[in-house]
């Protein structure tokens, strides 16, 4: 057996022999085989023994027993204690979850200290069989189909190629002892139950059941190879940049819920999740998912993702005064004073306003609901959640949007949708003697399809008779996230622009 176990490990590459081993030694039979076949194919190993305290004077001596084989062996020997039953109550766990915690816990910890290249533990074929017939009872998939893996991180398990059985006769044939927990004969235990009950009832249908399940084993693991390559695939084709997965590129494969369930996975969706996802593609845009860590919104083509983060400020004040502000987007200003010979800049990303009527500091921040302004041609207000939605704004798109406000009222909305800038000017006459600069203003704004207009929203005297503040989108071509706004605040004396909001 002992070159059995030596030709697995070289093919699978489980261990090198420059390194310790650290070996999960429990005193059963698996364990003790464990670490001697390692010991004597010459790999330098610590044994690691855990006290869970579940079995009274039995747990006691399985630490005295492996202590001894330990120092028999000249090999360290490594110890702990656990309050299993209060871990398991206070965190909600079976004591099975509690127990597996704990030792493989408390296994890397000591991995980490020790340097060693691996943790070894016992698990047999039959071991691998039990749990494909397991996770075969519970509902499993591809991966829950392909039994235990010789490797996972930095835990190897050079005993899956041989039984239960096969660990027994060598153990006997060289006549080395063991101790055996009392609980593993009781069917208390799922595992215990199918190898006590299911496996013997199996037998009689096909005596060599076992040999045939780990061979349907090692059949579905080279199928789930094949899986796992056709779903990094679909990960290229289907992700695009910014977490987001196109809808349409997911259809074109033939197990479009497979593949969803498998790219969300990466996100902490659950299955049950992804699957309530899949069933929302032919519905309405706007339903919302959670994971753990990740936020999915349905949109029209896209499934948006975006990580859940803390609650942080969204909200910053601006005196005027700052030549350059850096924020979540970057203005800058400028005052400018205004004379006979003053044209507007022909830019798309300047926004003009009436500086007299602003009320410092400005505001920037995130739009919420309730947020309003008055679209040119209307006198009515209109919500902003309205206009979103009139112009397709994605859940995302909309929270990034930022908003300029004076006095409370919005004067700018800064965003960037697909290939459009949205600007929102709102300006007032700062008095009667300088309405002809402002007509002027506005002249030359229509020539360079802008509008800009009165508005009550920040302040009583209007350029024009009708309140009616202005509202223009410009068409902008190859807009990225570094696309460059610019504010301009205007009085009798001077403008003031904002420049550059990155967004």
């Amino acid at each position: 057996m002992r070159d059995v176990v030596r030709a697995y490990i070289e093919k699978y590459r489980l261990l090198t022999e420059n390194r310790p081993v650290l070996v999960g030694v429990s005193g059963g039979a698996d364990s003790i085989a464990l670490l001697t076949i390692l010991v004597e194919s010459g790999y330098s190993c610590i044994a690691a023994h855990c006290n869970f305290h579940l079995r009274g004077d039995e747990s006691l001596r399985d630490e005295q027993f492996v202590r001894e084989y330990a120092r028999k062996l000249d090999v360290p020997f490594l110890m702990t204690d656990f309050d299993t039953r209060k871990y398991a109550a206070d965190r909600h766990l079976s004591i099975e979850m509690a127990a597996r915690e704990l030792r493989y816990g408390w296994f890397e910890e000591q991995r980490a200290a020790t340097g060693a290249q691996a943790v070894a533990v016992a698990h047999h074929r039959d071991d691998s069989v039990e749990t494909l017939l397991m996770n075969l009872v519970r509902g499993t998939g591809i991966r829950g189909m392909s039994g235990i893996r010789p490797r996972n991180g930095f835990v190897v398990r050079p005993l899956l190629a041989v039984s239960r059985e096969d660990i027994l006769e060598w153990l006997a044939g060289r006549g080395l002892t063991y101790v055996t927990d009392s609980t593993n004969l009781s069917d208390a235990y799922t595992r215990n139950f199918i190898r006590l009950r299911v496996l013997p009832l199996l037998k009689e249908i096909n005596p060599s059941v076992k040999d045939a399940i780990a061979r349907t084993s090692e059949h579905l693991s080279a199928a789930e190879a094949v899986y796992l390559h056709v779903v990094e695939e679909a990960r290229n084709a289907v992700v695009e940049q910014g977490d987001r997965l196109s809808i349409a590129a997911l259809m074109r494969y033939p197990s479009p819920d497979a593949i969803l369930y498998e790219l969300l996975k990466t996100y902490g969706f659950t299955r049950p999740v992804a699957e309530d996802v899949y069933l929302s593609l032919t519905k309405e845009s706007g339903k919302t998912f959670f994971s753990s860590t990740h936020r999915l919104i349905k949109d029209r083509d896209y499934l948006l993702l975006s990580p859940l983060v803390k609650e942080e400020v969204r909200e910053y004040t601006l005196t005027g005064g700052e030549k350059v502000w850096s924020g979540p987007v970057e203005l800058s200003f400028e005052k400018i004073v205004i004379k006979e010979d003053f044209h507007i800049r022909k830019d798309k990303n300047i926004a003009y306003f009436d500086y007299d009527k602003l009320t410092f500091p400005l505001t920037l921040r995130t739009w919420k609901e309730g947020d309003w302004f008055i679209p040119f041609g209307m006198k009515g207000r209109k919500k902003l959640s309205d206009y979103f939605s009139d112009h397709k704004f994605s859940r995302l798109d909309k929270e990034r949007t930022w908003l300029l406000c004076s006095g409370g009222a919005v004067i700018w909305l800064v965003h960037i949708h697909d290939q459009i800038c949205c600007v929102f000017v709102l300006t007032s006459a700062l008095s009667a003697d300088h309405l002809v600069a402002f007509e002027h203003i506005h002249t030359l704004a229509a020539e360079h399809g802008m509008v800009i207009g009165g508005g009550e929203s920040i302040g009583d005297a209007l350029l024009i008779p009708n309140p009616v503040p202005a509202v223009h989108r410009l068409p902008v071509n190859g807009i990225s996230g570094d696309t460059e706004y610019r504010v301009r605040f205007c009085d009798q004396r001077d403008i003031v622009p904002t420049r550059t909001v990155t967004g």
